[in-house]
């Protein structure tokens, strides 16, 4: 098993409501990243082509919020389609495993949309998926939970690696799932910023490292933490539609902040923070995995499986995909 791999945390904005062009920037990233030397490369929530953050500033059910909301629909992504297509191609230029999140179209049920990390392997293929299971707050306006079957873990030759949406990573239960499969480096993918209520709450940075190291803490896993960046050009646009100024929307927004952390929960890359685009890297040394799992294996020694039990219903997206109940692909 290869014990040291290089590790890769996007940090940038969409060129949003855009997939062509997203896809299109997404791709001179993984080559950029390639070219780096990464192994493994990790993009934000729903980078192709937009988080649904307009939901912050806009009335519901005003005919604004609507037209973005068709727009999104417009601009998802299909899978597979042309878009996984060109990130596959990319993923083998650059000779890399890619995590991304995109906003992905139901394949069945005209109209509805899933939170969803798209893994692909170095040969380009389309090795996994995984949809967020429930999407939160303001995103269920326009996503649909996800089903147990992309609960995904994908082999590699550095071992497993895993992956999960900004707040379910503090899901205990879909955490201990995946915990349960041994990876050794786990992918988290956060949207731009976060909805702040109360100016003193902790903004997107700080909580998306909080959740890197304690997923660390959990898992023994390497953790790769991708945020976005807020996309101004379409901030400009969003402000015409409030009659607000773009920096009045901007305001008190802190967004980025992504990272890499180890099993040891040290904080190894980043926090990006201040807004800027850019590639975090990490060298990997593995064996941390295996010195920090002989201390404390939650679902090994340190587990009690004659007191506690999971079930987890694979059965996968009965009402979503025609295909489901048949034999999957492993790791898809």
């Amino acid at each position: 098993m290869k014990q040291v791999v290089r590790a890769a945390a996007v940090q940038a904005s969409p060129i949003t409501l855009d997939s062509a062009a997203t896809t299109d920037k997404a791709c001179d990233l993984i080559r950029e990243a390639g070219r780096n030397g990464a192994e493994v490369v990790v993009f934000p929530e729903c980078f192709i082509s937009a988080y649904p953050a307009w939901f912050q500033f806009l009335p519901a059910g005003s005919k604004a919020l609507n037209d973005l909301n068709v727009r999104l629909y417009k601009s998802a992504v299909d899978v597979p389609g042309p878009e996984t297509a060109k990130l596959g191609e990319a993923a083998r230029n650059a000779n890399c495993y890619v995590v991304i999140g995109v906003c992905e179209r139901s394949r069945t049920n005209s109209g509805s949309m899933f939170n969803t990390q798209l893994f692909f392997a170095p040969d380009g293929q389309l090795v996994g998926k995984h949809q967020k299971l429930t999407p939160t707050g303001y995103e269920r306006m326009v996503h649909w939970g996800g089903w147990g079957d992309t609960l995904t873990v994908v082999d590699t030759p550095f071992g497993p690696l895993s992956a999960l949406c900004c707040s379910e990573n503090s899901n205990p239960l879909a955490g201990f799932d995946i915990i349960s499969r041994g990876p050794r480096i786990h992918a988290m993918s956060w949207p731009p910023h976060f909805i702040m209520v109360d100016k003193d709450a902790p903004n997107l940075a700080e909580i998306s490292v909080l959740t890197a190291r304690h997923f660390a803490l959990m898992s023994k896993a390497f953790v790769i933490s991708a945020c976005a960046v807020i996309d101004h050009a379409f901030y400009k646009e969003l402000a015409a539609m409030t009659g607000n100024p773009e920096q009045d929307l901007a305001a008190g927004i802190a967004d980025g902040g992504s990272s890499i952390v180890s099993p040891s929960l040290d904080v190894v890359a980043g926090p990006l923070t201040g807004g800027a685009e850019g590639i975090l890297y990490a060298d990997l040394d593995l064996d941390q995995w295996i010195s920090a799992k002989l201390l404390q294996d939650f679902a090994g020694h340190y587990n009690r499986p004659d007191v506690f039990t999971l079930e987890v219903d694979r059965a996968g997206g009965r009402y979503e995909d025609p295909d489901a109940g048949r034999p999957r692909p492993s790791g898809a």
